[in-house]
């Protein structure tokens, strides 16, 4: 755990930290079986290698302790899109977590664009937003229709959203989650008339 890359076991699960080990072998099971290489459907090698190395220490009690004191130093000095207490003051702020929203679900959907979707707990590790404040402004894309809730109950952006974060200019390079924040560009006419 001292690589440079920092495997999140829970993000390649898509677990909270708080799942038990029942949680976390049955999940497991469902996603190996999903990524499994001999899956002619949905087969992925590297996501399968991912998911059995995250398996491995979050099932050993010792590993898992290791880990989550990993877990813990990472969280803490992992960058994040923007200050949490830029997340609600103001209509500005709120056009801005929008587009983040909208961009980091972009960015699944075109890695996977028949499932590509996160969950509400990857939503608020990736942006450094709190669930609760993440609440808004889900429900504000799903009414708009620029997002959607998968089958998986994985937040995914729609053919709606991707336009609309298309027409903004198209380029995700400055405003994903990179180490330096979120990019000074402003929303475009079509967000700023939603809010």
């Amino acid at each position: 755990m001292t690589d440079s890359k920092f495997l999140d076991c829970y993000a390649v699960l898509q677990l909270s930290p708080s799942a038990d080990l029942e949680t976390v072998e049955r999940v497991y099971r469902l996603l190996a079986k999903r990524y499994h290489p001999d899956n002619a459907d949905s087969g992925d090698a590297e996501k399968f290698r991912e998911l059995h190395s995250a398996y491995e220490i979050l099932a050993d009690a010792g590993r898992r302790a290791e880990f989550d004191r990993c877990y813990a130093a990472n969280k803490r000095s992992e960058s994040t899109v923007f200050a949490q207490s830029a997340a609600t003051t103001g209509q500005s702020d709120d056009r801005r977590v929008f587009r983040s929203v909208l961009s980091v679900l972009f960015e699944q959907r075109r890695k996977n664009p028949v499932s590509g979707g996160l969950g509400s707990v990857d939503l608020e590790r990736i942006l450094g937003i709190p669930n609760q404040e993440l609440e808004f402004p889900t429900w504000y894309l799903k009414r708009k229709g620029w997002i959607e809730v998968l089958d998986s109950g994985q937040f995914a952006i729609t053919v709606d959203g991707i336009d609309t974060i298309v027409s903004e200019g198209g380029t995700f390079s400055e405003d994903r989650m990179i180490e330096s924040g979120i990019g000074s560009t402003t929303p475009g006419s079509k967000e700023a008339a939603a809010a």
